[in-house]
């Protein structure tokens, strides 16, 4: 019997969720070392490459092989703030451990993290508190690394539903929930259940819920536009006729007057109408007056997306299809998502110029799929990174998207390649040893670009001035590291110095500086260690 507890705490009425390991986990994301990604190759072009890739090419499209948690946490120097939308699909945690990608809190990679992390408690947790265990800090770092404008879309169903509703209001903010989304995920009806579940959720979560509208952003769908004619020769295009009458009348306060012979309450004013009519927007009839609807504003204002995606946003059956031809009819994943869904939800969550989403339980890879079909049916600029745990990462995941690029299937089922690249990259060696101290084996970029991103939060460009990292605010960073001997702050290696600053932050293994000195020159030492 789970041991999870909800209640409201003193001076809120929001209410929190406990559960065993709650504590041990809250502030776990703050532990998790950051490793470096270990470049394997670069697909482009329609082959690997081992070679440095152009500038550009692939860097941006990843498809990273390891555990997501230490994976989102190796992101942050490159992408904190900046994801402007995140879809995840975690385990549904419904208690079929079967059921591999969609059910496994049993994995033997959570059990071992699960005892590192909550201790010999973790023997009694219940399968409700492993899952809470599990998402809290991974949904921790998703929010760091989300945009201000940014927006995360989680599928869930019934067995999680209450609990991940709780703790994304508790990580994210009651405020920023923009909605619930019900997608119907299968046709067919299971005959084992009282009732068949035919449907889940798709939560949907702002960093800033006020940032959005901001922005200017907006949650419409892409829309039919069909009765859009020019019989007049328009110059501003297609359009159709729509009433100008004023919805509610008089109870609404619309005005009443005449205009050109036809009484009736109107949605503008009489100013406003006559500017409309020497413009010739408004078409007037015997009884009636309408106002030419032009194409280009319907399109760009869309179609508000409703609560309900029932019978056009794809089902299980739709992706299992799909990935079936992909692989030339081997069924290689069980219940992938339907690139519909994920096509639907790219169009929601992504605007401005080279947006990026990111899927930490990629599974089979429709996300990137969809991002690639979306970039070849409007020119777009999208990227995306995908994070997958589990061996077939390359096998599945990466395989799937470079045939995605190139094109797939045999005959008259043949589609055509949506072109593009992405880098595969392993998760490497941790930045810091157990005692702390560098991990030198990983290289002295590595290691500068953490510092700096500790610093700056910025991604790191190696300067032209030795030891230099870089300058902000004011304040220049030297980093003076050399891997086979301890360097040391004195009056020599302050001479050696060539940026001009207010400030100098610099790190050594030793310093030999009077305080006066650095008082005087606005100094601030530090020593090499985790931070």
């Amino acid at each position: 019997m789970s041991k999870l507890l909800l209640k409201k705490t003193q001076h809120t009425t929001m209410p929190t969720l406990n559960w065993i390991g709650k504590e041990k986990v809250i502030n776990h994301h703050q532990d998790v070392p950051y490793r470096i990604l270990e470049k394997q190759y670069t697909y482009a072009n329609g082959k690997e490459t081992n070679s440095p890739p152009l500038e550009g090419l692939g860097e941006a499209n990843k498809i990273i092989h390891g555990d997501n948690l230490e994976a989102l946490k190796s992101l942050l120097p490159e992408y904190e703030g900046k994801i402007k939308c995140i879809y995840i699909d975690p385990p549904y945690n419904t208690g079929n451990e079967g059921w591999v990608y969609n059910d496994n809190v049993n994995h033997p990679k959570l059990k071992k993290w699960l005892g590192q992390v909550v201790g010999k408690e973790s023997e009694d947790l219940s399968r409700h508190d492993k899952w809470l265990c599990m998402m809290y800090p991974r949904l921790k770092l998703l929010h760091k690394l989300l945009a201000d404008d940014g927006v995360i879309f989680i599928s869930i169903d019934d067995a999680e539903y209450t609990s991940i509703r709780i703790l994304i209001d508790e990580i994210f903010g009651k405020t920023n929930f923009i909605g619930n989304i019900c997608h119907k995920s299968r046709s067919s009806i299971s005959n084992d259940l009282l009732i068949s579940q035919n449907h889940h959720y798709l939560l949907c979560f702002a960093k800033k819920f006020n940032e959005i509208f901001k922005a200017k952003r907006n949650f419409r769908l892409p829309q039919e536009y069909k009765g859009f004619k020019n019989p007049d020769n328009d110059p501003n295009g297609s359009y159709k006729l729509v009433p100008v009458d004023g919805p509610g009348g008089a109870a609404k306060g619309n005005p009443y007057y005449t205009f050109k012979g036809v009484t009736g309450y109107w949605r503008y004013s009489e100013e406003t109408m006559n500017e409309l009519y020497e413009k010739g927007e408004i078409i007037v009839k015997p009884k009636s007056l309408s106002r030419k609807y032009y194409l280009t504003k319907a399109k760009q204002k869309g179609g508000a997306t409703p609560t309900t995606w029932w019978d056009d946003a794809g089902t299980a059956t739709n992706g299992t299809r799909l990935l079936k031809e992909i692989f030339n009819g081997e069924k290689v994943f069980d219940t992938p998502k339907p690139i519909e869904f994920l096509e639907r939800v790219c169009n929601l969550g992504l605007w401005g110029d080279n947006p990026i989403i990111l899927d930490s339980f990629a599974g089979s890879g429709t996300t990137a799929h969809a991002v690639l079909n979306l970039n070849k049916q409007d020119g777009g600029n999208r990227k995306f990174i995908l994070v997958e745990m589990e061996d077939y990462a390359n096998t599945i995941t990466a395989k799937r998207v470079k045939r995605v690029i190139n094109g797939y299937g045999t005959g008259n089922k043949t589609v055509e390649g949506t072109s593009g690249d992405f880098t595969y990259y392993e998760l490497g060696q941790p930045l810091f040893l157990d005692n702390e101290l560098l991990n030198e084996e990983v290289g002295k970029e590595k290691i500068e670009e953490y510092v700096w991103y500790t610093e700056a939060k910025a991604p790191y460009k190696p300067k032209e001035e030795q030891y230099l990292l870089g300058s902000k605010n004011d304040t220049a960073y030297y980093f003076y590291y050399e891997k086979n001997r301890l360097t040391t702050l004195d009056e020599s290696f302050l001479r050696t110095l060539k940026t001009k600053a207010n400030q100098y932050m610099i790190y050594a293994d030793l310093c030999l500086l009077d305080q006066s000195l650095m008082d005087k020159y606005h100094i601030v030492f530090k020593k090499y260690q985790e931070t």
